[in-house]
């Protein structure tokens, strides 16, 4: 069981009453959905992709064959083996993170229906913004193997022994470089990065750090084989 979900499971209190629990499986289910909903829904504002899907969203584009969803699969693959070469062992609950990359293509699928005015694009990058902070404040709390994507900066954090806020905006600000090389060397130009994923990049971290803080003021997280037991 992660840290967080260790902090979380405490005996209530009178100061803890107004906190509801919720099973890490619900949780994980649901940040799957918004994250892999507001993934696409961002790139569709035309502020840019989030930095996390950048690098598999700059493959599709460089090698289109691959579907993103394809791609995103492949990235979390290498990211999964970065995290069991760095803690020196094989980690099977990292294999069970595979979900996300074949919603990214159901998305896709149906986004094309929502209207592109100026005002709504605006719209979509703020819920999108909002939503990715949430997903992965809930993924990191859910006791669960998650997303790799939300997975590799929560771990490295922990086997590097720095802040997570530090080590998630660092990885986002590495991906962002990753596509702006990869898409301007093959393309010829930048693409996929707007203003809005760099703007994601540098406070996603602290937007994730805040939506923690609410969620902890209202909720505990155990999953059900923890609670049955």
């Amino acid at each position: 069981m992660n840290t967080y979900a260790q902090k979380q499971i405490i005996p209530e209190t009178d100061a803890h009453m107004t906190q509801r629990i919720m099973y890490g499986e619900i949780a994980l289910i649901v940040a799957v959905c918004i994250n892999s909903f507001a993934v696409v829904l961002m790139l569709y504002s035309g502020a840019g992709i989030s930095a996390i899907s950048s690098v598999p969203y700059a493959f599709s584009e460089v090698l289109p064959k691959l579907s993103l969803g394809t791609w995103t699969y492949i990235f979390q693959g290498l990211l999964v083996l970065t995290l069991m070469i760095l803690r020196k062992k094989f980690v099977p609950q990292y294999l069970c993170s595979f979900f996300f990359g074949k919603l990214l293509d159901v998305h896709e699928m149906w986004i094309n229906i929502l209207p592109t005015a100026i005002g709504y694009r605006i719209l979509y990058f703020i819920i999108s913004y909002v939503l990715i902070c949430i997903g992965i404040a809930l993924s990191n709390r859910c006791g669960l193997p998650i997303v790799p994507t939300d997975l590799f900066p929560r771990e490295l954090s922990q086997i590097i022994k720095k802040k997570y806020s530090i080590v998630k905006i660092s990885f986002d600000v590495i991906c962002l470089l990753t596509t702006a090389c990869m898409t301007g060397f093959f393309l010829g130009h930048i693409k996929g990065l707007g203003i809005g994923t760099i703007l994601a990049a540098f406070t996603m971290g602290k937007g994730i750090a805040i939506a923690g803080q609410i969620i902890d003021k209202y909720m505990i997280f155990v999953t059900y084989l923890s609670r049955k037991k």
